[in-house]
């Protein structure tokens, strides 16, 4: 799995991820003598960043930090490739004086420890060798301003006991709106829902695939379903309460998308 982005700092290197959720400081943030993430809010708290891909959302603090990561480099303790969603010129000059291959533009968060990543600048670009794509659909039922949740059953193969839309694989010949109604068809009984919406594809992680899902909304005229084994209920919801619900991975976005 390759996912693009725009060189920052030139290179190539590859080596284990390292992902934090949070922003980054290297004032404050990182002991440039040892490499440990020495923050405590930090979700990879006390962690080394040596020889590691550090991926995280942005950098901030002040323009000395970009000294503190050349100084991490000199003393062998800096990371061999950094990944951010959006740089900022601290980080960026770092990793430019300290000759860290570095890009932006890439989600973090389907990025996760432990990752095997290969970082190449030159094609802006992280490739995730041990990650695999695939394909799927998911659409929200809406009547008379609800949506459809149904929650998973624990014989599904993944994600089980959370709520989700209507779902289903897409093969790569595969129309998604047929596959769409197929699904929905197959899990609640409701035949001919009328398409209001289709979004634009998102990426959402599950342990080792990334899912490049299809979204729809449709509308249809009753809120009397038959679920099938996929489901063990369902719940007609405010698109505004999804919030409240153990849900799967960015259902919420995928909501978000089609409203």
């Amino acid at each position: 799995m390759k996912l693009s982005g725009r060189k920052i700092s030139r290179g190539r290197a590859e080596g284990i991820g390292l992902v934090s959720t949070s922003p980054i400081s290297f004032l404050g943030d990182v002991d440039p003598q040892s490499g440990l993430i020495t923050d405590h809010k930090s979700d990879i708290s006390g962690e080394s960043i040596r020889g590691k891909v550090l991926a995280f959302p942005f950098g901030r603090g002040s323009t000395v930090g970009s000294y503190v990561m050349y100084s991490t480099k000199r003393s062998r303790r800096a990371p061999v490739a950094i990944v951010n969603e959006r740089a900022e010129a601290v980080v960026a000059t770092g990793a430019v004086i300290s000759g860290i291959p570095m890009i932006d533009g890439i989600d973090v968060g389907l990025l996760r420890t432990g990752d095997k990543m290969v970082v190449d600048a030159e094609e802006s670009s992280v490739e995730l060798p041990d990650v695999q794509l695939r394909k799927a659909v998911t659409s929200f039922l809406f009547n008379k301003g609800r949506v459809l949740l149904l929650k998973r059953s624990e014989e599904v193969g993944t994600q089980r006991g959370k709520w989700a839309g209507v779902s289903g694989y897409l093969e790569d010949d595969e129309d998604p709106v047929d596959r769409s109604r197929q699904e929905i068809l197959e899990e609640t009984a409701i035949g001919n829902p009328l398409l209001r919406k289709e979004g634009k594809p998102i990426l959402a992680r599950g342990n080792d695939t990334i899912w490049e899902v299809h979204p729809f909304l449709y509308e249809v005229d009753t809120r009397e379903i038959t679920i099938d084994w996929e489901h063990v209920e369902y719940r007609w919801i405010r698109p505004e309460g999804i919030s409240g619900y153990d849900r799967v991975t960015r259902l919420k976005r995928v909501l978000d998308s089609l409203m």
